[in-house]
């Protein structure tokens, strides 16, 4: 399936977490569709992200910075937006801060997603709901070769418990509220993102471009775990895939859970990884491992992550005709690519572009 240009023309479309490394890259894309964009998140964090180096605050029609879990706040400019389609990124997306502060992940993942889920019943022009979570929300029990989405629902990390909660959330609200509605709910889980702009802390990816650009050595806490990379845009366009389905006449088929995840064959472990991006870099900087890194070594709790997460998407690619186009070394080319204009002070907001009009040729989506 191809994307629809005459769909998305002038569409009235919320964001929230607008303001992320996720949310700042689909916002470009549909502003190169000719949509309406609207968004709604708290400021972006730290002194380096997405949405302030690429300048994509002109983009939107409003630019709204407030708490997801303020619901009269919410209730209040959603009324006003009255979007017709909204993508749900709003969200506490790292499983080392949900141990730090497992409050806020669970308020912020679960009531946040309550909260929107309870003031779009209201929506008299909302035609679909897209819910991002994430492909950890899978009872990870090691010996399970890959999740498809059949698979149970779990979490031993806070991070990964708040998600599938958050999951079985949006279940029960569609169950309960939505069954004769013209708003059409998914879920989408997607793989270990990476992409240009993602400085998420304690994100590998963006670790091991900062030191390897300035050849300074990479210590690896964790060098034998494996994840389904993928560059960012692989899921994103998934996503607008998945939203035209919703839109459809037969939008009910597809309200669900979905996976968008790479190919098996690509899922590496972390070492290997970090090894493509060093000689993308070509970098001389020395790759060091020790799991006692003391970075991560905390008194008061024990932070830990499941060691091998595979998911399969093979609804997606029967269902959709989505399958992801970008090999491992493509994916993280067009990173370091991203990540060398950044620190030679190119226009971002260009070049971005032009990586996504160049990954919609390659993977001939228009």
């Amino acid at each position: 399936m191809r994307i629809n240009k005459k769909f998305w023309k002038n569409k009235n479309v919320l964001i929230t977490g607008h303001t992320g490394f996720k949310g700042g890259w689909l916002s470009v894309i549909l502003d190169l569709l000719d949509v309406k964009i609207s968004g709604y998140a708290l400021s972006p964090k730290g002194k380096n992200n997405f949405f302030k180096h690429v300048g994509i605050k002109k983009l939107f029609k409003r630019d709204i910075r407030h708490d997801i879990c303020d619901v009269k706040h919410l209730k209040k400019q959603l009324q006003q937006i009255d979007p017709e389609i909204i993508v749900h990124l709003a969200a506490q997306s790292s499983v080392i801060e949900s141990f730090k502060n497992p409050r806020s992940t669970v308020f912020i993942n679960t009531i946040g997603t309550f909260n929107l889920l309870e003031v779009c019943k209201h929506l008299t022009k909302l035609k679909c709901i897209l819910i991002i979570t994430t492909d950890k929300v899978y009872q990870n029990y090691e010996s399970v070769k890959y999740f498809d989405e059949q698979a149970k629902l779990g979490g031993d990390d806070i991070y990964s418990g708040s998600k599938a909660c958050c999951e079985i959330l949006v279940n029960s609200y569609r169950k309960s509220f939505y069954q004769n509605s013209k708003c059409k709910i998914a879920t989408v889980r997607a793989g270990n993102c990476f992409g240009g702009g993602d400085w998420t802390e304690d994100r590998i990816v963006k670790d091991a471009l900062e030191n390897f650009y300035d050849n300074k050595n990479l210590t690896l806490r964790n060098p034998e775990a494996t994840r389904p990379w993928q560059h960012v845009l692989e899921p994103l366009f998934g996503y607008l895939i998945l939203i035209q389905s919703l839109c459809s006449n037969k939008g009910n088929k597809f309200e669900s859970g979905w996976n968008f995840g790479p190919s098996l064959k690509q899922n590496l472990k972390v070492i290997n990884l970090v090894k493509i991006i060093k000689k993308s870099l070509k970098s001389n900087s020395k790759i060091k491992i020790n799991k006692r890194f003391k970075k991560y070594r905390k008194k008061k709790f024990k932070i830990f992550e499941s060691k091998h997460l595979n998911i399969n998407s093979k609804k997606a690619y029967k269902k959709l005709k989505w399958s992801p186009s970008l090999s491992i070394k493509n994916s993280i080319d067009l990173t370091t690519e991203w990540y060398q204009a950044f620190k030679s002070r190119k226009n971002l907001l260009s070049f971005t572009r032009a990586q996504i009009k160049k990954y919609i040729s390659k993977a001939k989506l228009i």
